[in-house]
């Protein structure tokens, strides 16, 4: 098969790559750019461990082709933190101590970020419907919520 050329942005940065038509953008991510944050938890769109914001829309890039990014943004774990400064959804994930093995975190990070950049002022109940596309099998739930809602409010006063 020949491959497919794609020009996109990642991050805030112009990228291109070449791809197969039918390879995953989680793929592309992690083997083709080196973008390893988001994992392949699932492969079927059902764990969000892979998730990643596609022009202003949270979705599993597994469940996406890399041919498809082209001409679009997408947002990665990656690009959250500005060089040593952690975003405030990474240190307060971190504070509140809501990772364990770390393969839901970039997922949860991403889909946390788009929550709160929709709903900067979510209820308890709006943070985990937001986050209901994540699973997670080590923490419970309970300290990734609490992350969200501090994060919240420092995101507020900034």
């Amino acid at each position: 098969m020949a491959g497919v050329a794609v020009s996109t942005t990642i991050n805030g940065d112009a990228v291109e790559y070449l791809c197969q038509p039918d390879e995953p953008l989680l793929d592309v991510l992690r083997d083709r750019l080196g973008l390893t944050g988001a994992k392949e938890g699932c492969g079927t769109g059902d764990c969000g461990a892979c998730s990643i914001i596609l022009d202003d829309r949270l979705v599993c890039s597994c469940l996406v082709l890399g041919a498809e990014a082209e001409g679009r943004r997408i947002e990665t774990v990656e690009g959250m933190a500005h060089g040593d400064r952690l975003h405030p959804l990474q240190q307060k994930f971190l504070e509140h101590a809501a990772l364990q093995c770390g393969i839901c975190t970039p997922g949860f990070l991403i889909a946390a970020k788009d929550l709160l950049a929709k709903n900067p002022d979510p209820t308890e109940e709006e943070i985990r419907f937001g986050l209901a596309g994540n699973l997670c099998r080590c923490t419970g739930y309970d300290k990734i919520v609490r992350a969200v809602q501090d994060a919240a409010i420092v995101m507020k006063g900034a």
